[in-house]
């Protein structure tokens, strides 16, 4: 995100911009790629929440939030470009507070891939991971991306 040194996240993590909500949508591309047509919005909040409950050691995943959504609200899936907009809000709010943190670095991209958008990016994220046991492996040779090493089996599962 551009400019978050000038930017009031926990104002932006409490605008929930008319949300929650469900929309139907028509796209039969969008219908065909995420197998359905009631496309769930949450509201920032919602993902900050969320995120709180991983306990440490555990990990989970930007997608898992999503699913986690959908099934929640009778949604065939969770709107995916807001859901990564908002993760990282969680995450920069988190790091405008003083206390009352919120465990920002356990929520993964896909495949449990860093999320370099993050307060203080890759290597904030990675020090945090390690400080709570995991191995962080490197991937690519010119687009070198860093993921947590067997994530799958320290998922945590929302339910």
């Amino acid at each position: 995100m551009a400019y978050e040194n000038k930017k009031d996240f926990n104002a932006m993590l409490h605008d929930s911009k008319d949300m929650p909500k469900t929309q139907i949508i028509t796209d039969e591309k969008s219908i065909a790629k995420y197998g359905g047509n009631r496309m769930y919005f949450a509201p920032p909040v919602d993902y900050d929440r969320i995120m709180r409950r991983v306990p440490q050691g555990r990990l989970t995943t930007v997608g898992a939030i999503r699913e986690y959504f959908a099934r929640e609200n009778g949604a065939d899936f969770t709107e995916p470009i807001t859901a990564g907009i908002f993760v990282s809000i969680a995450a920069w709010a988190s790091a405008q507070r003083s206390g009352d943190e919120t465990p920002w670095w356990r929520t993964l991209k896909a495949n449990g891939e860093l999320n370099p958008k993050y307060p203080g990016g890759i290597q904030a994220q990675r020090e945090k991971l390690e400080a709570e046991g995991h191995e962080i492996v490197q991937r690519g040779r010119k687009d070198i991306r860093f993921y947590v090493k067997d994530y799958e089996e320290y998922l945590f599962e929302l339910k």
